[in-house]
């Protein structure tokens, strides 16, 4: 069968990057293409439909899981092709208490989320993003908040005021206050975004209040071969397999097509929507009992499942070439990459490398080879968390990326289409399973 097209594009993923700036915008940006497309949003409260034939999705605050209904030919125990991202990003958050005054400043309190490369978000305009829950009579209802107007700043300290001249390193309780005022009274930042938001701040219960760059994403370079943009990492993956997940629906193939995109990746993912989570693993065992399986049947469907665990990879730096394993030189536009550490750190395993390895072929699209260096810490994905949490064999997969955790990271134009391209080849198996 034809290995599957899709639409994505660099400006395609400038486009999604700019429409979300929070994990709760991602996951609204993605709803709105499913819900074009004739998906139906389930509420896991809900009964589900007994006969999912139906394209569905469900949503858990800033997490998003969807998935194919059956086709033709398909059973209670047909195996599942899972695609995992996550939605969330390095950035600085708004404090519960964000009003202050120094020095006749006015401040909004802000504390970084994550591993942000604090330094990068010196001396940006920035703008507000996230949840407000809001009182609506005796109950609660959820409030998506976004404001695109350069209200916040973090002011770099002069080098004339620094100790030896090369500039400061910043404390995260003291340097990272935004400035967006003046006046000896602090402004009650709430009220401000309760106004923006049209509710009253005597209603404004909890938030989740992050912030986020506003200059727009963009391809660039001499060939306008490059893409630079917040939060790549991993929005290039969200945005990569939503349009690979799309084109498999398309162009069914052996297995049930899944895309999963969690939050709270960033920070270690123990949350009732990360990847640690019982999310996708109840979705699963759900989708079974839909196609009248039970325990047994989900059991013997995640024997034969295979997931991709989506996140972005580190790309050979040419001013710090020392720094990378020199065996495994990772080029931007050089095609999709599978990630391996021995420690566990990424959970690609023997079944699941062959699995993409397959898929890249199939979608003739070059593969590259990722192993960090041993005498450097190596991060982590949702990939070893997902694999042991499901059973499911695993490959940790990403396109090449500079600046990983920057406020502003950047990636090859052309790795977006192959990206997902190779995700797509891998949600459309020719043979079901392993």
């Amino acid at each position: 069968m034809p290995v599957s097209t899709t639409a994505a594009s660099a400006d395609g993923l400038c486009a999604f990057v700019d429409a979300s700036p929070s994990p709760f915008h991602v996951c609204h940006t993605a709803a709105a293409k499913l819900d074009a497309l004739g998906f139906t949003r389930l509420a896991e409260s809900d009964t589900w439909p007994s006969e999912a034939t139906g394209n569905h999705y469900v949503v858990r605050g800033g997490s998003l899981v969807a998935w194919a209904g059956a086709q033709a030919g398909q059973h209670a125990t047909t195996p599942f092709r899972v695609v995992g991202a996550h939605t969330d990003s390095p950035n600085l958050r708004v404090k519960q208490y964000p009003d202050l005054a120094v020095a006749g400043w006015q401040l909004v309190g802000l504390e970084p989320y994550g591993g942000a490369l604090l330094n990068s978000w010196l001396d940006r305009e920035l703008g507000i993003s996230g949840r407000l829950t809001v009182r609506d009579g005796n109950s609660v209802r959820g409030l998506l908040i976004r404001i695109d107007d350069p209200i916040l700043r973090v002011p770099q300290l002069a080098i004339h005021l620094s100790e030896d001249r090369r500039g400061v390193t910043l404390d995260p309780q003291r340097h990272v206050n935004a400035v967006w005022g003046v006046g000896r009274e602090p402004r009650s930042f709430l009220g401000f975004v309760a106004e923006h938001a049209k509710v009253d701040a005597n209603a404004v219960l909890g938030w989740e209040l992050m912030t986020h760059d506003l200059t727009p994403s963009r391809v660039f370079g001499r060939d306008r071969d490059l893409v630079s943009a917040p939060r790549l990492d991993n929005q290039g993956t969200c945005y990569a397999g939503l349009e690979a997940f799309v084109a498999a629906v398309a162009e069914p193939g052996a297995a049930v097509p899944v895309l999963a995109m969690f939050d709270h990746e960033e920070v270690g993912s123990q949350s009732d929507r990360g990847a640690q989570s019982d999310l996708l693993s109840t979705v699963l065992e759900r989708i079974v009992l839909s196609r009248g399986g039970g325990r047994a049947e989900f059991l013997a469907t995640l024997a034969g499942s295979v997931c991709a665990s989506g996140d972005m990879a580190h790309a050979t730096h040419p001013n710090y070439p020392e720094r990378h394993e020199p065996a495994h030189r990772i080029e931007v536009n050089g095609g999709p990459v599978l990630k391996v550490n021995q420690n566990l750190r990424y959970a690609t395993d023997a079944v699941g490398a062959g699995a993409f390895a397959l898929a890249c072929e199939q979608a003739r699209v070059p593969l590259q080879r990722y192993v960090h260096r041993a005498d450097l810490p190596c991060g982590s994905t949702i990939g070893p968390m997902t694999a042991a949490g499901t059973g499911i064999p695993t490959a940790d997969v990403g396109a090449p990326q500079l600046a990983m955790h920057s406020a502003r990271e950047m990636m090859g134009a052309a790795d977006v289409p192959a990206y997902a391209a190779a995700l797509a080849a891998f949600l459309t198996p020719v043979n079901a399973g392993r």
